[in-house]
């Protein structure tokens, strides 16, 4: 089954490290691409859970640019 990251993880995480996990999405969801345009692709469900996981990050990385949330090291500090 192809899960994706819970928010709750993400939340976890630090902002760089969030920057790092939207790169890794992204350069995976170019290589599905790649994949599905030559046939190659095998499970079609990943495209979407590696879509939703890009949105996550998104949304959470824009709580807190708005304030809604913090960085776990800003909690702490």
């Amino acid at each position: 089954m192809a899960a994706g990251v819970k928010a709750a993880e993400l939340r976890d995480l630090s902002d760089e490290d969030l920057i790092a996990k939207l790169r890794e999405a992204k350069a995976e969801l170019f290589n599905l691409r790649v994949q599905g345009a030559t046939g190659q692709l095998d499970n079609h469900r990943r495209l979407q859970v590696v879509r939703k996981d890009i949105a996550r990050i998104y949304t959470i990385m824009r709580e807190r640019e708005l304030g809604l949330s913090a960085a776990p090291d800003e909690v702490t500090a």
